[in-house]
């Protein structure tokens, strides 16, 4: 159910869950947790690298006689039957009519509404920005609680029914996934401690903007919850994580009390979910809640626009807080002007969550302490680095399909 690794896939279900069930729930739980544990380091053992080679190796099979059209969508859903093998049955590839396991649909449909996002508002084509075909597996393993990108697909289980409910339902939780696949083609963000918690940060903003761009609400309107739909009939929650208000999400006698910080002064020093990466993502989420909700109207247009460009400027896979206030800010002046009410608006906001608060995001960055999460720069020469990420990959793959070099 957790995923613990500092590089590789990323997973929908933190592992402070798992830490929780195995604490409060039955034997038969905390041994269901125990193997997902190494299901989910299975997973991981077998991705091996996203370099030009191994993409090629990965994608050639799949796109054998499809008609991709460069510049256009393409998808495929595969049905893993409950294994581990992700392509183990295609069911559902780009233009075929609605399958009839809703479980194919949702992964198909939920594909394509993250596409359009960013194709229509950000004008990116696909994850990598040059067309990638969004490759999907539903029914990974019997009653797996999880979903994940492990950095070249997606990857859904169903839940065990008692937890968790299939993971395709949640439209926030396909987004935000996809989206960790926009994050590693945009220069990256190192999955460990600030810089991790910043990846978990734009994946959650941007499912929520996914959803929020499908159904046309305002930032008003939302509700600003990762994962409302995926929670099983009696936990008692309302989602996996609120934007909103961080800490709020659930408080479950299995999976314990929502960890999230709002602010800075409360900052979570751990040395589990890789320098707790989905616990600390509360306090840039409320950031962008308080930006959003500010300026009013649809969020995936000025301030998802100025997030979405942030990343694409940020240049540093290490970056913390600090970094990513600073470059959001800059942003913002950039596309609306250094006096404008966006930039007051974004500046405000970071101010409001403790970030740029003097003497407080700074001890945070500054920790030596080996189980702080201290600022990635400062360890960034002792991590290894993602490999790079080619620009022109997919319109190479392409090309090679159709003959050229």
């Amino acid at each position: 159910m957790g995923c613990h690794h500092r590089h590789g896939i990323q997973c929908i279900i933190p592992p402070h869950m798992a830490d929780a069930i195995k604490e409060n729930g039955s034997d038969e739980q905390r041994q269901m947790i125990e193997e997902l544990e190494t299901l989910s380091e299975e997973f991981r053992s077998k991705r091996q690298g996203t370099s030009a080679t191994a993409a090629l190796g990965f994608v050639q099979p799949l796109l054998e006689g499809a008609d991709v059209v460069v510049g256009q969508l393409y998808r495929k859903v595969y049905d893993a039957e409950e294994s581990g093998s992700l392509q183990s049955k295609l069911a559902r590839s780009e233009g075929d009519e609605p399958h009839e396991d809703p479980t194919v649909n949702e992964a198909y449909d939920g594909a394509g509404d993250t596409y359009n996002l960013y194709k229509d508002i950000y004008g990116r084509n696909s994850l990598d920005g040059q067309g990638l075909p969004l490759i999907s597996s539903v029914h990974v393993r019997r009653k797996y609680n999880n979903a994940f990108w492990n950095g070249e697909q997606m990857a859904y289980g169903d839940g065990d029914g008692k937890l968790f409910i299939r993971f395709t339902k949640a439209l926030t939780v396909i987004g935000h996934e996809l989206s960790h696949g926009v994050v590693q083609f945009s220069g990256g963000l190192q999955y460990y401690r600030q810089s991790g918690a910043l990846n978990e940060h734009v994946a959650d903003v941007f499912g929520c903007l996914t959803e929020q761009y499908k159904l046309k609400q305002t930032a008003d309107q939302a509700d600003w919850l990762v994962g409302k739909e995926i929670l099983a009939e009696g936990i008692k929650g309302k989602a996996l994580r609120s934007m909103k208000e961080p800490g709020t999400a659930y408080d479950d006698p299995l999976l314990g009390k929502d960890p999230q910080p709002g602010h800075m002064d409360q900052y979570v020093e751990t040395s589990r979910d890789n320098g707790g990466v989905h616990i600390n993502s509360g306090i840039p989420n409320r950031a962008f809640y308080l930006v959003a909700t500010s300026l009013g109207g649809n969020a995936w247009e000025v301030p998802g626009k100025i997030w979405y460009q942030a990343l694409q400027d940020l240049q540093n896979s290490s970056a913390n807080f600090v970094d990513w206030a600073k470059i959001t800010i800059k942003t913002a002046e950039k596309l609306h002007g250094e006096d404008s009410k966006e930039a007051k608006a974004v500046t405000k906001a970071w101010h409001d969550v403790g970030v740029l608060k003097e003497g407080v995001a700074e001890a945070a960055a500054s920790s030596s302490s080996s189980d702080a999460p201290v600022a990635s720069s400062a360890i960034a020469s002792a991590l290894p680095n993602e490999p790079a990420q080619p620009q022109g990959l997919w319109a190479k793959i392409r090309s090679w399909f159709r003959g050229g070099s």
